[in-house]
């Protein structure tokens, strides 16, 4: 006999009492043991950035996926060149922690005590166990502003491996990102750096991804010799390399938007996808976390602002891992974040932060307002439980998006994600982005 929906979801939600790292949330988490099973990536997704409740989340699911169930990796939604810098710090390398929150994590993702948080246990972590969690960037570097962290780090390795080409492309390769504004303050500075590369010629612009491919294609042709000076080292700068050569291609496809004829590419997210399986050759099992958009098993579509699918980071990895991928998803009922907005009469890329009550959604179709039904603050809910047939899989049939800001993103969520975490109220992270 079929059951009401709400009753199905009260039964069959996990209950979590607490996001705080003690051994209560460790118990409470207990079910992603069969929901994770022997999958070699767990993605972590979140449905806005700068939510406390979501970091701390994240957190507490990595904690639990190393000391229980042996991951060696997390990577984020961040730089690939700039993450190195805090990879070595969670494994005790020397420096101040607070500088690396604001240029080791891209996107201003870093700017809060709780990413503080967590890598402050990644290193204890590390001090303490054999078994070390490191950390990895998988994302365009510059916040996808430019490739020019990519090409200083592929250098760094040159200056000493190959030191004649080195010098030849400080000469040759550098200058060409002197359009970029020397102001990188303001909270939006990604914005007029990508106005000022759409705003070059095409010439400049062609020889910016020339130089960027010779340089790409000698660190791979030479990576025999260069292993010689340091085998780990050259592949770091080779895949460094080749994620700047990501980021001209993302921006190059910008400039080229307005006389487009044929359909447009996911450049960001096909980069993401290549760092992930890159990482997979050095660990066995990764957390990854990012946005719900990027991680989900399906095409990204936000009517009325993203009206053309994109592919996303979470198809690519479907297609190279199968079944050995599972997708956790976060929905919310209502609460404040955190935003900003431009500072009248400021500078180019300079905001005004203000934070901002959002309203319970009341969107048809949305897994965030079925879930919000079942009146349970936080909880974990296997969507594989989800019944083939009745009253239940109607219900579900139903739901074709979750919330994306005041919008619904359209997604089936029964394809997309594996599991899903619900919470009622959510608060901004505790930023310290003037700090």
């Amino acid at each position: 006999m079929d059951i009401d929906i709400t009753g199905w979801l009260r039964e069959n939600l996990v209950r979590l009492r607490t996001l705080e790292p003690d051994g209560t949330a460790h118990r409470e988490l207990e079910p992603l043991r069969d929901i994770v099973g022997d999958a070699r990536v767990v993605a972590i997704g979140e449905s806005t950035h700068r939510v406390h409740e979501f970091y701390r989340l994240r957190h507490l699911v990595t904690r639990f996926l190393a000391e229980e169930m042996g991951f060696t990796g997390f990577a984020m939604e961040s730089g690939f060149p700039e993450g190195w810098a805090v990879h070595d710090w969670v494994l005790g390398g020397d420096g101040d922690l607070d500088p690396l929150l604001h240029t080791g994590i891209t996107y201003h993702m870093g700017k809060c005590a709780e990413m503080r948080d967590q890598l402050v246990w990644m290193r204890e972590h590390n001090r303490t166990h054999d078994r070390k969690i490191r950390f990895y960037g998988m994302d365009l570097p510059d916040s996808s502003a430019s490739a020019l962290p990519g090409v200083v780090a592929a250098l760094a390795f040159l200056d000493e491996a190959d030191p004649a080409y080195a010098a030849a492309a400080r000469k040759d390769l550098l200058p060409l990102f002197g359009y970029l504004p020397a102001d990188r303050t303001g909270l939006a500075w990604a914005a007029p750096a990508i106005h000022a590369y759409l705003a070059l010629g095409a010439a400049h612009r062609h020889e910016l991804t020339a130089r960027i491919g010779e340089l790409t294609e000698r660190l791979r042709a030479l990576r025999v010799p260069y292993s010689t000076v340091d085998a780990d080292r050259a592949d770091i700068a080779l895949q460094c390399a080749v994620t700047a050569r990501s980021a001209d291609a993302f921006l190059a496809a910008m400039a080229a938007a307005p006389g487009r004829t044929y359909r447009g590419a996911n450049v960001r997210d096909a980069a993401m996808a290549a760092n992930v399986e890159w990482i997979l050759d050095r660990e066995e099992r990764v957390v990854v976390g990012a946005a719900n958009g990027h991680l989900q098993r399906w095409p990204y579509r936000v009517p009325p602002i993203i009206n053309e699918e994109q592919v996303m980071l979470g198809q690519h990895l479907a297609r190279s891992l199968g079944d050995r991928m599972v997708v956790i998803a976060t929905t919310y009922d209502a609460g404040r974040v955190f935003s900003h907005r431009p500072l009248a009469g400021g500078p180019p890329g300079h905001t005004e932060v203000f934070y901002e009550d959002v309203a319970p959604f009341t969107e048809p179709g949305s897994l965030d307002v079925l879930l919000a039904s079942a009146g349970q603050p936080l909880a974990l809910l296997d969507l594989r439980k989800v019944p083939a047939d009745g009253e239940v899989a109607r219900c579900f049939a139903g739901v074709d998006g979750t919330r994306q800001g005041p919008y619904k993103q359209l997604v089936n969520p029964l394809e997309a994600f594996d599991a899903v975490v619900h919470i009622d109220r959510i608060t901004p992270w505790q930023t310290f982005i003037e700090g």
